[in-house]
C-alpha cells in the first residue's frame, strides 16, 4: 500500500485518472477540490495535507501547487502524468467539469506553466505517464503503484527511495 501524487499541469488528466480510481474504491483526494488550496491555486492547506498523510496510508492525491515539495518525502510515489501543450489547451478550452483555461489569458499561463514549473515538477517525479494514453491503463498504472505492485510498464524513472535529492 502506498500514497501516490499524481500531478501535472492542467489538462494532463490528473481529474479524470482520479475518477476512475475513486470509482474502483481507492482513497483519493483532487486537491483542486474542496478547499484543499485557497481557491485560486495557491498552496494546499498544510495542515490538512499533513494530517492526511499521516492518517492514511493508501492514498492517491492529485494536483499541483507551490508548496507540493514540503510533502514529496512522504509520498511513496510521485506520478508526473504529461501531455504536449497544445493538447493541454485543447482539453482544457473545451472541458465541461472545470472553466479553468477557458480564456487566452489562462491559455497563456498554462503555456508558461509549461515551459516553467513542468520541468521541475519532472525533476520531483518518480514515474512520469504519457497522458494521451488510454484512461484505464493509466488508471490500472496507478492503482499498481498505489497497491504497491509497481510495474516495468512505465518511464525508467526510479522510485523515490532509490533517488539522490537534488
Amino acid at each position: 500500500m502506498a500514497r501516490v501524487l499524481v500531478t501535472g499541469m492542467s489538462g494532463t488528466g490528473k481529474s479524470t485518472v482520479l475518477d476512475v480510481l475513486a470509482s474502483r474504491g481507492y482513497r483519493t483526494v483532487d486537491t483542486d477540490l474542496d478547499g484543499w488550496t485557497d481557491g485560486e491555486g495557491g498552496p494546499w492547506d498544510a495542515t490538512r495535507m499533513g494530517d492526511l498523510l499521516r492518517t492514511e496510508r493508501t492514498v492517491v492525491v492529485s494536483g499541483a501547487a507551490e508548496n507540493q515539495g514540503d510533502f514529496l518525502d512522504r509520498f511513496d510515489h510521485v506520478v508526473l502524468l504529461s501531455v504536449p501543450v497544445e493538447v493541454a489547451i485543447e482539453r482544457v478550452r473545451t472541458r465541461s467539469n472545470n472553466s479553468y483555461g477557458r480564456t487566452i489569458e489562462q491559455q497563456d499561463r498554462i503555456r508558461r506553466h509549461f515551459a516553467e514549473v513542468e520541468p521541475l515538477l519532472r525533476r520531483s517525479a518518480t514515474v512520469e505517464l504519457d497522458g494521451r494514453l488510454p484512461l484505464a491503463r493509466l488508471a490500472d498504472e496507478v492503482a499498481s503503484l498505489a497497491d504497491g505492485h509497481p510495474t516495468d510498464a512505465r518511464s525508467a524513472v526510479p522510485p523515490r527511495s532509490d533517488r539522490a535529492e537534488a
